[in-house]
């Protein structure tokens, strides 16, 4: 898209994507406040990725790598700019990146529930391993 730009989430975004993820995106993480986005902004910089339209947010990729594994998370797109390629532009950025550090293969967390991203990430060339589940403990 050439009306979309991309680029890398500065600290001082940190309040307008919480605002564009109560309005954008599926389900709530622990980590949804401003402490942290911010630290992971700062731990990494360009994990955070913005696809911007007129300067607003359109949508949003965390791209992580921890040297081990390429992790995507919280793909969301504004309801407004949803069937438009803002996704695949995201993930395509998310993609060089990884491939930039030398990532070998994209785990992506995407609720069971929401059908929608199923067909966006299905569309992108992602599939789903069902002999994998998600353990977690909040500390």
């Amino acid at each position: 898209m050439t009306d979309l730009d991309i680029r890398c989430a500065a600290l001082s975004d940190v309040d307008d994507v919480l605002r564009f993820w109560r309005e954008a995106a599926e389900g709530t993480s622990i980590t949804d406040d401003h402490e942290g986005v911010a630290r992971l902004i700062t731990r990494d910089p360009e994990a955070l990725l913005l696809a911007e339209r007129d300067g607003r947010i359109a949508g949003t990729v965390i791209a992580g790598f921890d040297g081990w594994r390429c992790s995507a998370y919280r793909l969301a797109v504004h309801p407004a700019c949803r069937r438009q390629g803002v996704a695949t532009a995201l993930l395509e950025a998310a993609e060089r990146r990884f491939l930039t550090l030398s990532g070998r293969r994209v785990d992506a967390m995407v609720l069971e529930s929401n059908e929608r991203a199923h067909h966006a990430w299905g569309a992108a060339g992602y599939h789903r391993e069902d002999h994998w589940r998600r353990w977690v403990k909040s500390l």
